[in-house]
This record gives structure tokens, C-alpha cells and sequence, in this order.
């Protein structure tokens, strides 16, 4: 078996792309090097990790939301507790600022729809 150095894996991988249409990796990452089009590769792959992993949580609190909110509204509550959101939009701000408010109005708006 023949072994090949990153460099020569990275050039034929490059001419493939290119013999298919497709952006090499400096042009699918806007890098100026090979180098750092490797790490933005390795990077954006982490990245698609954790929005999976957010998704899934985010999917997991609106079921528990569901939950809460039947349990409120069968019990004769409301099915939105406004009190609480106001915590949930502090929590956020505090721990990410402005922006955090707005990701948390997304948020409570995925798990309770539109009030």
C-alpha cells in the first residue's frame, strides 16, 4: 500500500473538484491557504455538530414545555405564564446580552407558539 503526504491527498483532491465543477476547499471556505482551508473544514464540521446537538435540546425543551403547558392549562391556569418568561428572557440576556433576548423570544416562541 502506498502512502501519500497530506499535501498530494489535498492537491488531487483539489484537481477532482475541479474536474467535477466543484469549489476547491480555499474557495468553499474563503481561505487563502490550504492550511486554513483545512481548519475551517475541521471547524464548520464542529460547528454542524453542536447546531445538531442545540436542535435536539431545543426539541427536547418544547416537549417539556408541551408538558407544562397542559398541565396548566388541565389545572385551569393559563397556558402561558409570562412571569416565567421574563426570567427565561433575563437568564439569556445576563448570560449572552442583547442578542440572548432575542435567541430566547425565538425560543419560547418555538416552545409556546405566537401569544
Amino acid at each position: 500500500m502506498t502512502t501519500t503526504s497530506p499535501e498530494k491527498t489535498l492537491d488531487a483532491k483539489t484537481l477532482h473538484a475541479k474536474t467535477l465543477g466543484a469549489k476547491t476547499p480555499t474557495e468553499q471556505t474563503g481561505a487563502r491557504t490550504d492550511e486554513a482551508a483545512a481548519l475551517i473544514g475541521d471547524a464548520r464540521e464542529r460547528i454542524d455538530a453542536l447546531d445538531d446537538r442545540i436542535i435536539g435540546l431545543i426539541q427536547e425543551r418544547m416537549a417539556v414545555s408541551a408538558v407544562i403547558q397542559e398541565a396548566r392549562v388541565s389545572s385551569g391556569g393559563r397556558r402561558v405564564n409570562l412571569a416565567r418568561e421574563m426570567e427565561v428572557l433575563g437568564h439569556y440576556r445576563d448570560a449572552l446580552g442583547k442578542p440572548g433576548t432575542a435567541l430566547a423570544m425565538t425560543m419560547l416562541e418555538l416552545c409556546r407558539g405566537r401569544i
